[in-house]
């Protein structure tokens, strides 16, 4: 029986989630003869039976191109897209599903906005504000569009905890900041940014909002109305989904005034050589055949965390990631590398005299799986006068036996360099 539809008849909301572990294929497996205890779930989570069989269900029965057909399987398959567009739409409270836009992941989503809402406002008076924590896709992308236009990107500072000193970033912001680009949960570290109060200090000044939402989306409940948010991006893979599929919400204001990113397939009406007529919202910015499975797919994932329950999912992973950060700090020699007080799912840590890849490699030789060097945020090592750390990460299937499991594994690494 699907254990979702058991879900409710558990007791307490860990013991609901924990039973969900049977639902994920992939962490019932054995690697190098042990059990698998998966924790690099920040890099790409798994995907439940119920995602999977989506993807199977439309490519095998329903597959054509969308929006283009008038027989049976296009209608199908333009039915599936835009159900997992509205489910999307619900799932974050965005006012309509204009506000939706499909694309490949957080990084396509940032550089939509890069280069279709920023670079036309941007030239050497101007400036793209951003923060010391931020993942590198949501650094180069400025960066490059900085050097194109000759505006200047301009970098808040981060404390030893590895949180965003909020008031030094508020008072970076003035009328010259085209863009306030930040991430609501870093990657590398686990951290929450307050991002109320930075949303409403730059909307002070009329200055709108990215959020990096990748590492957000499957872990807290996130309601862009009431973040007040000009444009939030994430990831289908981090939230139990496909990879090469995302969204990007806009404000429809927004997006209704800002030109197309890329030309072709769907984001056209008309086309002639004296000038094309572009499509409307969503459309004018998914061009091309889209990832039609990898929506059915995402589609399925948000199904599947509405189901288990957003405030039961964050308070599962908060339970798991206090335990492992005070099991950690019990282990002679290793530090801890990122303690925001307000933080979720990530716990990046290093062992005196051991290098974080051989860290990773004798706990994979143990069936655990952690991501080990820089995590796309070598500012953030730089800050931390670190080449890189090992960072273990959380999600809806994971146990306190994995966290034994992982702990008892660092044990044997220290150990093997004893």
């Amino acid at each position: 029986m699907n254990s979702l539809l058991k879900i409710n008849n558990k007791k307490s909301n860990l013991d609901q989630i924990d039973y969900l572990r049977k639902d994920f294929p992939t962490i019932n497996q054995e690697i190098n003869n042990h059990p698998l205890v998966y924790l690099d779930s920040a890099a790409s989570s798994q995907m439940p039976n119920q995602v999977i069989e989506e993807i199977s269900r439309y490519q095998s029965q329903d597959h054509a191109n969308v929006h283009r057909g008038i027989h049976t399987l296009s209608h199908r398959a333009t039915d599936v897209y835009e159900t997992a567009r509205q489910k999307i739409c619900e799932f974050i409270n965005a006012k309509n599903t204009n506000e939706i836009i499909f694309t490949s992941g957080t990084t396509d989503s940032i550089n939509l906005v890069a280069n279709s809402f920023c670079k036309p406002k941007l030239d050497s008076s101007k400036k793209i504000l951003i923060s010391h924590l931020e993942h590198h896709s949501n650094i180069v992308p400025w960066q490059i569009i900085c050097e194109q236009t000759g505006a200047t990107l301009i970098v808040a500072p981060i404390d030893n905890n590895g949180q965003i000193k909020t008031e030094k970033l508020i008072k970076m912001i003035d009328s010259s900041v085209v863009l306030v680009a930040i991430s609501h949960v870093s990657n590398a570290l686990g951290s929450v940014t307050s991002l109320n109060e930075i949303i409403d200090a730059a909307h002070s000044y009329a200055v709108p909002v990215l959020v990096d939402g990748a590492q957000a989306i499957s872990h807290l409940k996130v309601d862009v109305q009431a973040l007040n948010a000009d444009f939030y991006a994430f990831s289908g893979h981090k939230m139990l989904g496909p990879t090469g599929i995302g969204a990007l919400y806009g404000k429809e204001h927004i997006l209704d005034k800002m030109p197309p990113y890329q030309g072709g397939g769907d984001m056209i009406l008309e086309v002639k050589f004296s000038g094309t007529v572009y499509n409307d919202l969503p459309y004018k910015f998914e061009a091309g055949t889209p990832n039609i499975s990898g929506a059915a797919g995402l589609g399925a994932a948000v199904d599947y965390l509405n189901h288990a329950g957003m405030h039961n999912i964050e308070e599962h992973e908060n339970t798991l990631l206090n335990k492992m950060m005070r099991d950690l700090q019990e282990i002679d020699g290793v530090k801890l590398i990122g303690t925001a007080e307000d933080k979720v799912a990530v716990q990046s840590f290093t062992i005196k005299d051991i290098h974080s890849h051989d860290i990773g490699t004798i706990l994979d030789h143990q069936g655990i799986a952690i991501r080990t060097g820089h995590h796309c945020a070598m500012p953030v090592m730089e800050f931390f006068d670190l080449p890189g750390t090992a960072r273990a990460s959380l999600s809806v299937y994971n146990n306190e036996e994995d966290i034994g499991r992982f702990t008892s594994g660092l044990h044997k690494v220290i150990e093997i360099f004893a």
